[in-house]
């Protein structure tokens, strides 16, 4: 029978989809009940985009997704290079993205679509290179996204190998987090109150540590489990990788400023290969073969936030996963209890209304976002 391992097909990049075989794979999958569907939870990671390339996916399409029972009060979008602005000058053009999502997320919050709103968050994007020039940029961001404008995410994701560094969608330079014009650009971001979230590739995790001390009151958010690599050079060194990842997110985790996402596992580039096989046992050895990533996260990270969400591919089971991620939430939610209830904060991506507490027991001050 085959076996959970290294994915073995061509590596076509983050942003390839067959949105017609996607489709219909989803729709051949059974909608599971949630196991705790009165847990608030916020998405703290999700895309709109309608191009050619990539599909359509706006507030329909993420509605659909949002509504298979779990409690979801609130959503972060994500930059994607969406609805860009033509006109104008060219490091202006990502406020037309934050301006595009403000709108969907104006709509959600009229009612008129459900109880979740969504993007109450909004995590933009600005060329960090532009160095102290940025700051017109962010504060043109505030403008338009108004109090939804939490941050912006820089993807600094780089490999020297081509199979994976052709399907770049920006030109990035390697060890661009040292960079001096790019720290200065990352300077701009705490006095107006911004986080920054890193897509990174986890050989550059060693290039994060530095620039987390260097700015111990920026909070940064790692993406996609640190970057994890299981595709083109790394594909069946899986066991070298985490070895050099672990240390590194150890290291990182020691940083009170550094928060992590443990979605990704389901994105390409992480490398997972996962055969036709009934659920049961699908699940089974994907738990085996990613429990090292999420025991090294929990255990490094269990003090700050987690952030707990997944994505899918087309042709694979990962939908899967999600019980046992949820599991995983509840678990790491019973350990930072402390045997007193409150609200759970507001994260720098999103909020929980204040009339939403936790059903379970929050340590005063602890701020995350659960999410499976």
């Amino acid at each position: 029978m085959a076996q959970i391992g290294d994915a073995k097909g061509e590596y076509r990049g983050l942003a390839y989809r067959n949105e017609a075989e996607l489709k219909a794979w989803l729709a051949k999958r059974a909608r599971e009940a949630a196991l705790e569907p009165a847990l608030p939870i916020i998405d703290p990671h999700h895309h709109f985009w309608d191009t050619p390339q990539r599909g359509r996916y706006l507030l329909p399409e993420l509605l659909d997704d949002i509504g298979g029972g779990h409690n979801i009060v609130s959503t972060v979008f994500l930059e994607c290079r969406s609805m860009y602005r033509k006109d104008g000058a060219a490091e202006m053009a990502p406020v037309g993205e934050v301006e595009f999502v403000n709108g969907i997320a104006a709509m959600s919050a009229s009612g008129g679509y459900g109880a979740c709103r969504v993007a109450e968050g909004i995590v933009g994007h600005a060329d960090l290179t532009l160095g102290a020039r940025v700051r017109e940029v962010l504060e043109a961001e505030i403008q338009v996204g108004g109090s939804r404008f939490r941050g912006i995410r820089h993807g600094v994701s780089w490999d020297a190998s081509d199979a994976i560094q052709k399907f770049a969608t920006r030109p990035i330079p390697p060890h661009q987090l040292r960079a001096p014009k790019f720290r200065e650009g990352f300077a701009q971001l705490a006095p107006l109150g911004l986080s920054f979230e890193s897509w990174q590739y986890h050989p550059q995790l060693r290039d994060a540590i530095p620039l987390a001390h260097a700015f111990p009151g920026t909070t940064i958010i790692l993406n996609h489990v640190g970057g994890v690599l299981g595709v083109g050079p790394y594909t069946g060194r899986r066991q070298e990788t985490l070895a050099g990842w672990k240390k590194d997110i150890g290291e990182l985790a020691r940083c009170p400023n550094v928060n992590v996402k443990l979605g990704g596992v389901g994105m390409t580039s992480f490398g997972l290969r996962l055969p036709r096989a009934r659920p049961a046992a699908i699940l089974g050895r994907a738990r085996r073969r990613l429990a090292p990533v999420y025991r090294a996260l929990h255990r490094g990270f269990w003090r700050q936030s987690l952030h707990v969400r997944e994505q899918l591919s087309a042709g694979q089971a990962v939908r899967r996963l999600h019980r046992a991620v949820e599991r995983l939430q509840a678990h790491h939610f019973r350990c930072v209890g402390n045997g007193k209830e409150g609200p759970l904060q507001r994260h720098c991506g999103a909020g929980v209304p204040p009339d939403h507490t936790l059903t379970g027991r929050v340590r005063p001050g602890y701020q995350a976002d659960f999410f499976c």
